[in-house]
């Protein structure tokens, strides 16, 4: 399961809102290869849902994460951080044994 914190449910509820997206739109989780440690993290907005997705709900957000990169998110938080040290979305990934300085990337 992918779950969402507080903070980051906020910011994905206005980010949605501000683009006029409708119900049928959920968040989409996935990893690509790349970033200084190997693996990045990506999000995006997505009305479709593919076979091998795997879909989950908290606190009212919808996260699709297809197959392939569920393996690397399987237990993750979805956070997001305002703070003066960085602003954005933040992954609390318990299966990354190594992320880069920014958070952004990561290897398992």
């Amino acid at each position: 399961m992918i779950t969402v914190s507080e903070k980051a449910k906020e910011k994905v509820s206005r980010l949605m809102h501000d683009a006029h997206l409708d119900d049928t739109y959920r968040l989409r989780a996935s990893v690509a290869g790349g970033g200084c440690s190997g693996l990045s993290y990506k999000l995006d907005f997505d009305n479709e849902v593919r076979p091998m997705d795997q879909e989950f709900e908290d606190k009212g957000i919808r996260v699709v994460v297809d197959m392939k990169s569920f393996l690397y998110l399987a237990g993750t938080e979805l956070d997001f951080s305002d703070g003066l040290n960085g602003k954005g979305f933040q992954f609390n990934n318990p299966n990354a044994s190594r992320e880069c300085g920014c958070g952004e990337s990561f290897s398992v």
